[in-house]
């Protein structure tokens, strides 16, 4: 999928939108425990109810990677679903990997292939060969984590850079943003750190980032918006834990549809200045 096709539905949606699957056995409802894939079962009808306001959804791998054997099928059987039944519908894999790049190789191979991921969230400590093998594939994505909304983010990416302005996280955004372009290459910016959007737009006015941290988080989505947005958007705003476990009845999938529209509306007008 390219930068277009994602704006396109940026456009027809009125939707920035990106759900997390982040899907954990311990919190789902009780009463599909007796299913034969709960994880699945659960992941698809959150997908059902809220395709039609959400522009991308980003499963975050260690929740299934966590169940051995059965929470990979569980993931690969979601990704199939989406793909077969809304292939208009950005897929992120959040694994946050960075290796050495034949071994990076290898990850690419099983999220781009295999099991046919849009994108996948890198670490970009190692450098660029870490990275490049996954810059290779057409129409899919790398989204480099750069200011993460963790609390502990300040131990490295705050970091002041000896005889610059400019703090670690800015020098990781300016020396990777030449290994790809803007369609290819994503950002992860923490919407706890939204002001400091307007630095990374200095440096990237381009590119699509990805936000998470509205919602559950306390991250404000106007903020983000004001900071980060630019004329085609830009922005890819994540929620997880308030749609997904909004409700734990036999409803939570109405529940969460409900949430997402609020969401959706909320960016729909957020939208109107540049659509």
């Amino acid at each position: 999928m390219n930068y277009n096709q994602i704006f396109e539905q940026i456009k027809k949606k009125q939707s920035f939108l990106c759900v997390g699957l982040d899907t954990d056995i311990n919190k789902i409802p009780q009463h599909l425990l007796d299913s034969n894939d709960p994880i699945f079962e659960f992941n698809k009808q959150i997908v059902d109810a809220t395709a039609q306001y959400v522009v991308a959804y980003k499963p975050n791998i260690a929740f299934y990677e966590a169940l051995g054997a059965k929470g990979w099928e569980s993931l690969e059987k979601i990704v199939e679903y989406i793909k077969n039944k809304y292939p208009e519908i950005f897929l992120i894999a959040d694994a946050k990997r960075g290796d050495i790049g034949n071994t990076s190789n290898m990850y690419a191979k099983a999220f781009f292939e295999n099991m046919k991921f849009d994108a996948i969230t890198l670490a970009p400590y190692m450098g660029e060969d870490s990275v490049s093998p996954f810059l290779v594939y057409k129409d899919k994505w790398v989204v480099l984590l750069a200011l993460t909304s963790n609390n502990s983010a300040k131990d490295f990416q705050l970091l002041d850079i000896k005889n610059s302005d400019n703090k670690l996280f800015h020098n990781v955004i300016e020396k990777s943003s030449s290994w790809g372009d803007n369609n290819n290459l994503m950002y992860v910016v923490g919407a706890t750190k939204a002001e400091k959007l307007q630095d990374v737009r200095k440096i990237i006015p381009d590119n699509f980032l990805l936000i998470p941290g509205v919602g559950a988080q306390g991250g404000s989505l106007e903020e983000v918006a004001k900071y980060g947005m630019n004329k085609k958007c830009g922005l890819l705003v994540n929620s997880s834990r308030g749609i997904i476990y909004a409700d734990s009845s036999k409803k939570f999938a109405e529940i969460a549809a409900v949430k997402t529209a609020e969401l959706q509306k909320k960016m729909k007008n957020l939208l109107a200045d540049i659509l």
